[in-house]
């Protein structure tokens, strides 16, 4: 099929035969990673800006990478290095950047919904690296590639995800993702931590982190928000972990073969136990992180027109 997409904003936009079209063209670019010299002429001549308003390492330096190894010109910007702290506007600084003709802009930002609006701004390509507490559509994807590809499917897995879900992107676009493509997803964290009426989209809610992870094929570990949190809303680190860390004892309820993901970065001790993220029986945390370049690869070529 074609990719006729103009932007990438989120997983819930997308249909279940373009996340395949996309898992599908993801794989054929992990090779490429292995290669002695990783570059291939796919996009040369074509520009990237990489527009970051919030801190990233994972998935600035893997949207670079994926670029470069398209020999893609990639440019980054962040907030801090430019004109966003003499005041200029979102939308100017997007203004100013269409004007250079870039055929993609990635964007991260606080606010929810920005690359929503810069994708009816402007003409170029946008990608969403991650929008507020809203979507975070590249790494649903990333997961749901490794998922694919330690379990040989998606459809019919139990799939569990614990931790700060209120305040997570990641969890939002995996809910879309993993039940578009069949799997059944298990929430688990706080009340406090938990949206209201989210069993609306089509999960099973628990407060109590061993009822979520019994028979469970993946467990997903996210990191508590501090940074999107504008109260307190549990007692302390410490008495999280009691209840929420993943560590060797509870992970016997998962199924045997359980793989344990983790979008980054960790608080070990806090929401996994040192020896269970780097464990290489179950943990696939740095496959995440391999299978993002090639998700991004897949991405960048998708929108400039590579299947045509």
């Amino acid at each position: 099929m074609k990719f006729e997409k103009k932007d990438i904003l989120g997983i819930k936009e997308l249909t279940v035969d373009e996340i395949n079209l996309i898992l599908e063209t993801a794989e054929s670019f992990l090779e490429i990673s292995t290669r002695e010299i990783k570059k291939v002429p796919t996009m040369r001549g074509k520009s990237v800006i990489n527009l970051f308003y919030e801190a990233s390492t994972r998935t600035r330096t893997s949207f670079e990478i994926a670029g470069k190894r398209l020999s893609a010109d990639t440019i980054n910007i962040s907030a801090s290095t430019s004109s966003v702290v003499k005041g200029e506007t979102l939308i100017d600084t997007a203004r100013n950047l269409e004007a250079m003709n870039p055929d993609v802009i990635v964007i991260r930002h606080s606010a929810a919904g920005a690359p929503h609006m810069l994708a009816k701004l402007l003409r170029q390509s946008i990608i969403n690296a991650g929008d507020g507490a809203h979507e975070h559509p590249t790494q649903a994807l990333l997961d749901m590639m490794t998922i694919k590809e330690k379990k040989g499917r998606i459809a019919g897995l139990k799939v569990a995800i614990v931790g700060d879900i209120m305040h997570s992107r990641v969890a939002r676009s995996n809910i879309y993702g993993l039940s578009k493509m069949g799997a059944k997803v298990v929430l688990a964290g706080p009340a406090t931590m938990l949206p209201r009426n989210i069993e609306q989209m089509g999960v099973v809610v628990h407060t109590n982190l061993e009822d979520a992870i019994i028979d469970a094929d993946v467990v997903m570990m996210l990191r508590i928000q501090l940074e999107r949190q504008n109260q307190s809303i549990f007692p302390s680190l410490r008495e999280y972990s009691q209840h929420y860390c993943l560590n060797r004892t509870n992970i016997q309820l998962a199924k045997k073969d359980v793989i344990v993901m983790h979008p980054g970065p960790i608080n070990r001790g806090v929401e996994i136990s040192p020896d269970i993220a780097d464990d290489p029986s179950c943990s696939v945390i740095l496959d995440q992180v391999n299978n993002g370049v090639a998700v991004r690869m897949a991405l960048l070529y998708l929108l400039t027109g590579g299947n045509e």
